[in-house]
């Protein structure tokens, strides 16, 4: 039930966040330490919303990973002893 609720609520947000980027089709200047570009502010949203999904998914693999192996480090010690 709970990867439901997670699944429902990401969707959400992630249709908020495109909803809100729709509705505004401003041109911003994003500058980098290297490059300058000019978006709107729909494929901005779009854009940085999709990294930060990106990333978070990341994220939580990697911590689910470390927490994975320090388990199996953990029970092969016990089973050492």
């Amino acid at each position: 039930m709970r990867f439901y609720f997670t699944l429902f609520l990401t969707f959400f947000l992630l249709a908020i966040a495109f909803v809100f980027g729709s509705q505004n089709e401003q041109i911003i200047s994003l500058n980098y330490l290297i490059a300058r570009v000019e978006l709107s502010v729909a494929a901005a949203v779009s854009l940085f919303t999709v990294i930060g999904f990106i990333l978070g998914l990341l994220a939580t693999l990697l911590w689910r990973l470390i927490r994975k192996s320090k388990k199996a480090l953990v029970k092969n010690r016990s089973t050492e002893v």
